[in-house]
């Protein structure tokens, strides 16, 4: 079924897999707006909020994990309608919404406005670029057009560059990047619908945990992209899937998989390994996980990350995340772009 055209097409009608394919053109074009946009040269900055929701959001976890021990100033992701108490005048806010219509979003922005903090607006448009022109505050607009999930490279990369450009990170990043970029390229021409299921890791993810329900364990700098995995079942898969956090798991979760074999059994259970970044405690971690789920879940997979650099890693795991859910999605007969649920809630919201 994964290997046939013309039934992708019929179940993928919004073309999801073919805004996936894009991803290395996202990055090109998300790096040329970034280092060329305008922005206010801020002279002080004490810390770092970034607010958003959703696939918008999933950015901000990335950069705060990647960079947590390179940026020179704290970091913080907000999900929540204000601000921390402690954010004051020297407190960089950057605020991300795709569409620029999310309302968590549009309410913080206010109360940073309102707290004199520092600010910088990244959006398509929508009400978050008019709230910025009439207040005269940095805005960068991205492309729009996508599907919020499939647009994560056009904040992603934009942030990154937007740390080194405020000098908050002195690390060269541009060899990093530029791994990225070519990771990104052999991803897509490896997994696009036209390569086959037996050439193609993607479909045979999906192959492996269609019919279960997917649990993803993240670590280090891979729990933001173990919540994206999730995300992307949920919102292109149309599941419940789970995620949780190596080694906080090991002191609650793993009871319950050694406890309860009547449910465990309908249970994909995924495992990102990095074998050259795993400290010796987290490989015995990862390997006792793997053997209690043998004994007890429907699957175990793990997934090794590919690449040299930390970002060009981390983004190999995401993409294999993204273009599996969608596979998924193919497999339930599913079309992976709708989510009509979320856009009745806003709705409702809307009429508040």
């Amino acid at each position: 079924m994964l290997d046939d055209l013309k039934i992708i097409s019929e179940i993928d009608v919004s073309n999801m897999l073919d805004d996936l394919v894009q991803y290395p053109e996202h990055i090109k074009k998300a790096l040329e707006i970034a280092e060329t946009a305008e922005m206010e040269r801020f002279l002080k900055i004490d810390n770092v909020v970034v607010t958003g929701m959703g696939a918008s959001a999933i950015s901000g976890d990335i950069v705060r994990c990647l960079f947590r021990d390179k940026l020179e100033v704290p970091i913080v992701f907000n999900r929540d309608y204000d601000l921390p108490k402690w954010a004051k005048k020297d407190t960089l806010t950057i605020f991300v919404s795709y569409s620029g219509n999310t309302q968590e979003t549009l309410s913080s922005f206010k109360v940073a406005n309102q707290k004199k903090c520092k600010i910088l607006c990244i959006s398509s448009g929508g009400k978050l670029q008019e709230m910025c022109e009439l207040r005269g505050v940095t805005h960068i607009k991205i492309p729009s057009g996508f599907q919020p999930r499939a647009a994560t490279m056009f904040v992603l990369f934009p942030l990154i560059v937007f740390l080194k450009r405020l000098d908050l990170m002195k690390n060269d990043i541009q060899p990093d990047i530029e791994e990225t970029i070519a990771v990104a390229q052999d991803f897509v021409k490896n997994n696009s619908k036209s390569v086959s299921k037996e050439s193609n890791v993607s479909k045979q993810l999906a192959e492996k945990i269609y019919g279960t329900t997917p649990q993803i364990y993240g670590w280090g700098v891979y729990v933001p992209i173990a919540t994206r995995w999730r995300q992307q079942f949920n919102e292109n898969s149309k599941l419940i899937a789970r995620a949780d956090v190596v080694s906080e798991c090991n002191h609650n979760d793993i009871v319950g998989w050694s406890a309860d074999p009547e449910v465990s059994k309908k249970f994909s259970c995924i495992l990102f390994r990095d074998r050259a970044d795993e400290s010796h405690y987290m490989s015995t971690r990862l390997g006792f996980m793997k053997t209690l789920f043998d004994d007890t879940a429907a699957n175990v997979v793990e997934i090794h990350a590919k690449g040299k650099s930390r970002l060009a890693k981390m983004m190999y795991m995401m993409f294999l995340g993204d273009f599996a859910s969608c596979y998924l999605a193919v497999l339930r007969k599913i079309d992976p772009s709708p989510v009509d649920v979320i856009m009745e809630l806003k709705k409702r919201l809307d009429e508040l």
